[in-house]
């Protein structure tokens, strides 16, 4: 079968599977640098891909700088669309399993509290001034991502009935679209109260969506991303990324900081696998030693 109608084949086939927009999209750049790679080599089946292409492409992007995580993120969606092929009998095997992920040399950075205080007083700044919905809006995204730990695509399409104030919980709908609930403190519980009557007397009527734009419509997750890359600029953290997913993974570092277990830090992040929570636990190891070193109940005693 000709490799690009393989390719669209695959897409619609997602799109039938309801994968989400933005990861159709994702499988378009990262499968789609494969499917150019192949076309500019004379690779125009997809029965003659073979291992050797797989990792000429790889080096070609490890040589354009693309780090180890990337480059495993663009293997992954090659062995998907492989075994997609496998699946409809184009192919008789998935060579991309031939082919080992690269080592990762994972080093996650999470915010301070300085950091933090440094970004909420920004946004506190703004809107004591200005008085304007968006210095409101980067607030509260900055509590409800650092709250609740939720991801992007869940703050966008997160409602206003979605929210219980009551037994202050928030249904999200996380990967696989899998409807989930997450817990939420009365503090945040509180400011997102404040915030929903702002929303009210600024627009006049208040959108089903808890995050909007200018117009009043769903806010979306690039337009997330242009909201951090702005804040990015104006902190100028040198050793951190503003992002959700640095939120997220802050959110996380907190759990595992606190001493709660990796079970009840799996359940609270919504980690498929346990193994996951199990990484970031390792990671953060010594700074969990230097805890334990710090408050051990056995520090208060003379032995």
């Amino acid at each position: 079968m000709l490799l690009k109608f393989a390719f669209q084949d695959f897409i619609q086939d997602r799109k039938y599977k309801n994968t989400t927009v933005s990861n159709i999209q994702n499988y378009k750049v990262l499968l789609g640098g494969f499917i150019d790679f192949c076309h500019e080599n004379n690779v125009l089946n997809v029965e003659n891909i073979t291992t050797s292409h797989i990792k000429a492409y790889m080096i070609e992007c490890q040589e354009r700088g693309n780090n180890a995580g990337t480059l495993n993120s663009k293997l992954q969606r090659i062995r998907a669309f492989l075994n997609y092929m496998v699946e409809e009998k184009m192919v008789n095997e998935n060579v991309a399993h031939k082919v080992k992920p690269i080592k990762e040399d994972i080093k996650i950075h999470v915010f301070n509290d300085e950091q933090v205080h440094q970004m909420l007083s920004y946004y506190r700044g703004l809107r004591r001034r200005e008085k304007s919905y968006f210095a409101y809006r980067g607030y509260m995204l900055i509590l409800t991502f650092l709250g609740t730990g939720i991801r992007r695509t869940e703050a966008t399409n997160l409602k206003w009935s979605d929210i219980d104030f009551v037994n202050l919980t928030i249904a999200v709908f996380g990967k696989r679209r899998k409807r989930e609930l997450v817990f939420m403190t009365e503090k945040l519980s509180k400011e997102l109260l404040m915030y929903k009557v702002f929303c009210e007397k600024h627009f006049g009527n208040l959108s089903e969506y808890v995050f909007v734009k200018r117009d009043n419509d769903k806010l979306t997750p690039n337009a997330i991303m242009l909201i951090f890359a702005n804040l990015q600029k104006k902190m100028n953290f040198p050793d951190v990324r503003v992002s959700p997913h640095t939120f997220r993974h802050t959110f996380c570092h907190r759990l595992a900081m606190s001493g709660m277990s990796a079970f009840a830090i799996q359940k609270m992040m919504r980690h498929e696998n346990i193994a996951v929570t199990m990484r970031y636990v390792a990671m953060w190891g010594n700074d969990l030693r230097e805890q334990n070193d710090k408050y051990n109940p056995l520090n208060k005693f003379d032995l």
